[in-house]
């Protein structure tokens, strides 16, 4: 069990509202979904300390699967993948706890969603205690549109302005440059989104702001593409390029994720970790694309760094990302 120094950051009020935004997230998932598939709940709890709440959706008229896992979890000894910036919290007793969420849909013209909220505490070994945020949310689109990609950068730059001007420039070319497969000659996951960690800068009241701020706001960033895509036609072509790009999704979950090797390394619950895997994928050959079809497309104009505003601003940072 981890030692008390280690809660003496204030944690409660985040994480009232981290189980209120899972609970919210599930209500309007089901919503959306429109027919009788629900969230099915299993409550685990962890031998070292803590536990959580898994929720999973599936074989749903519009998302396929659909899983947000809450945890808080306590241990003697922070995992190495938490602690690999922070050197002196090694061996140290820790507190986590956070959202994640993954949507894969049924049909391949709605984007698949990725969004983790988490905080973390510990102290140092001369009992200060220690603090971070991190989190975010990207998208992950099989046939880009760029109406889509604008609303979903515009929803995030939105909910980054009242913490300043450079917060959406920061966290989007970081969101580019950790979503891609190395192995992959650095082919971006989708089209990006926010990501950050170890946040305290602010002071912890600001920080919870700023995730608050995220996690609201990923609302209005990602349903109206749901019910602008879901009715779109498809096909055999169109889930077979689905399964080749949900191929890739798990490529990066199982090989380069912090999260998902947090969790291995936590001794967390095996099944909420591996959560964000696709219902079904492949790995045939890679599928042979006409020049101008949107399967082309994809890749040339969308899974590449890109100032989806316009902004001289964001358009250096993104620049400077590339």
């Amino acid at each position: 069990m981890a030692d008390k120094d280690a809660n003496t950051v204030p944690l409660e009020v985040t994480l009232r509202w981290l189980q209120d935004w899972q609970s919210r997230l599930c209500a309007v998932l089901e919503q959306a979904n429109g027919d009788t598939a629900h969230f099915q709940t299993e409550r685990w709890q962890r031998a070292e300390g803590g536990g959580g709440e898994s929720r999973l959706l599936e074989g749903g008229q519009v998302f396929e699967k659909a899983g947000v896992n809450y945890s808080h979890i306590q241990g003697a000894t922070l995992p190495k993948i938490a602690s690999a910036g922070r050197a002196e919290l090694g061996g140290m007793p820790f507190q986590a706890a956070g959202v994640s969420l993954v949507i894969h849909p049924q049909n391949p013209y709605v984007p698949t969603c990725h969004s983790n909220l988490r905080v973390f505490s510990s102290n140092t070994p001369e009992g200060e205690p220690v603090w971070w945020f991190g989190g975010g949310y990207d998208l992950t689109p099989c046939y880009g549109f760029a109406e889509d990609c604008l609303h979903w950068h515009t929803t995030a730059c939105d909910a980054c302005a009242p913490f300043g001007g450079s917060v959406y420039p920061r966290f989007k070319r970081w969101c580019d440059e950790y979503f891609q497969l190395p192995h992959r000659n650095g082919e971006a996951r989708g089209i990006g989104g926010l990501f950050f960690d170890d946040l305290n800068e602010w002071g912890f009241e600001r920080c919870l702001a700023f995730i608050q701020s995220i996690g609201e706001s990923f609302f209005e960033a990602y349903l109206p593409l749901v019910h602008r895509r879901k009715d779109t036609p498809y096909g055999e072509r169109e889930r077979s390029f689905q399964a080749h790009r949900r191929g890739r999704y798990a490529e990066f979950n199982l090989l380069w994720d912090r999260g998902t090797r947090f969790g291995l390394q936590s001794g967390g619950r095996t099944e909420s970790i591996l959560m964000s895997l696709p219902p079904s994928a492949h790995w045939r050959q890679q599928p042979a694309t006409e020049a101008d079809s949107s399967e082309a497309r994809l890749g040339k104009e969308f899974l590449v760094p890109r100032n989806w505003l316009g902004t001289a601003e964001v358009s250096s940072a993104t620049t400077r990302a590339s």
